[in-house]
């Protein structure tokens, strides 16, 4: 005998299904709230991460040069008798002035690559002094002409402009978080002590503000000379920042600059790698509490299929007994299983783009890793198709394990009354 047609399974899979309506409605409520959950916990999750990395992108260089190196150097005894047992302990290191050596040469070097813009600084810590109140800050040196084309803090300046560095006498740019702590203002003047205790007056020039709060509160600019005679370390800077026309090659870019020069050089990703490395955690969250969510919706599909096949043996039995193949009553019941997955992901898909734009409207501030000003939102198909996937995923697998039970029962024991 042939294999029962689509059509009459479909027609016998709706009927179970229309039978016990409370229990299907049950079913597909918990496969709306998981496919529903992630729409929206996805496209919060994401959002807030693209957000960051484009901030990162657009305030940070994309590649940076250090005055430090990945590994120390080895010893002359251990250079001398390469992969010989030589044992070294109790070494002082070498005293000397930190900075990258010969910088104007290694900047002509790094420009002369293609695609990317460079630019020298130093960077160090220092205390800013206004009235009684103190901060601790890490105090910059750029030089403005050479800056605007790595950075884009002349465009986040919402006072004053990157210029007036060189026209105000030893001025400062800062970070509008710092300003307030600080609270001071435009052209007010305070003080700047060096760790060396040398203290230089300087004016505000401009107030920055990013949107990353490590940023906006703990870092200040000034001309790249005036930085040098304040940490006692003249002609010498600590890094130099770099700005491609292709952010995608930052990593590749970095690793050629490291081998030419030797000293450590760090790519955008590098350098926020703790971060990018806590939204891989948030993301395994997001997923296991869906899938939490998912494998209980089903489990009440599983007992609804159960149930069915309990309460339809002895009609199971009676099919099998006129003809019908185990491979149909096995459809049968997974057919269950997808549409109630179908229905629950449909439904989940409205409930999540609905989610989606009910927070859209949500406004509040807050300060965390960045200044964030509402939730921000990531509309992507791929959370749909994913959510989806996955719904009709578990709950084919949910019904696939008790309609291999459905096929294997033999209907001469339980038409005998053995079952």
């Amino acid at each position: 005998m042939k294999p029962a047609g689509l059509r009459l399974l479909w027609d016998m899979c709706w009927s179970h299904l229309r039978r016990r309506p409370r229990q299907t409605v049950v079913s597909v409520f918990g496969v709306m709230m998981g496919v529903g959950a992630y729409v929206a916990i996805s496209s919060m999750m994401l959002g807030f991460q693209n957000d960051f990395i484009r901030r990162i992108i657009d305030v940070s260089p994309h590649v940076s040069m250090l005055d430090e190196f990945r590994n120390p150097p080895p010893q002359p005894v251990l250079r001398a008798n390469p992969g010989a047992a030589v044992a070294i302990a109790g070494l002082r290191p070498k005293q000397e002035l930190r900075g990258i050596r010969n910088p104007g040469a290694k900047l002509a070097a790094v420009q002369a690559l293609p695609g990317l813009r460079a630019a020298p600084s130093l960077r160090g810590q220092a205390i800013l002094r206004f009235g009684s109140t103190d901060i601790s800050s890490t105090l910059i040196g750029i030089e403005p002409e050479l800056e605007r084309r790595v950075s884009t803090i002349e465009a986040d300046l919402t006072a004053g402009s990157l210029g007036a560095l060189k026209t105000t006498a030893n001025g400062i740019i800062l970070g509008v978080g710092m300003a307030r702590k600080l609270g001071i203002g435009m052209h007010d003047t305070l003080s700047v002590v060096s760790p060396t205790g040398a203290v230089l007056r300087m004016k505000v020039a401009g107030l920055l503000r990013t949107g990353i709060t490590n940023i906006d509160s703990f870092q200040a600019y000034a001309l790249l000379k005036k930085v040098q005679v304040l940490e006692g370390r003249p002609n010498v800077v600590n890094r130099i920042n770099m700005r491609l026309d292709d952010v995608t090659r930052a990593h590749a870019v970095a690793l050629q600059i490291e081998r030419l020069h030797g000293y450590r050089t760090e790519s955008w990703e590098e350098a926020n790698e703790e971060v990018l490395g806590l939204f891989v955690v948030q993301r395994a969250i997001m997923f296991s509490v869906v899938s939490t969510i998912l494998i209980v919706a089903g489990f009440g599909i599983f007992n609804i299929i159960s149930t069915v096949i309990h309460e339809k043996s002895r009609d199971i039995a009676i099919l099998k007994s006129i003809g019908f193949h185990e491979r149909d009553l096995r459809l049968v019941f997974i057919f269950e299983g997808m549409t109630l997955g179908a229905a629950g992901a449909v439904l989940g898909w409205g409930l999540g783009f609905a989610l989606i734009e009910m927070m859209g409207q949500v406004r509040f501030e807050m300060d965390l890793i960045a200044t964030i000003k509402g939730f921000v939102l990531e509309r992507w198909w791929g959370h749909y198709a994913i959510s989806g996937t996955m719904a009709v995923a578990t709950a084919t697998l949910a019904a696939y394990l008790p309609a291999r039970h459905a096929a294997d029962l033999d209907p001469v024991v339980i038409l005998r009354g053995g079952q």
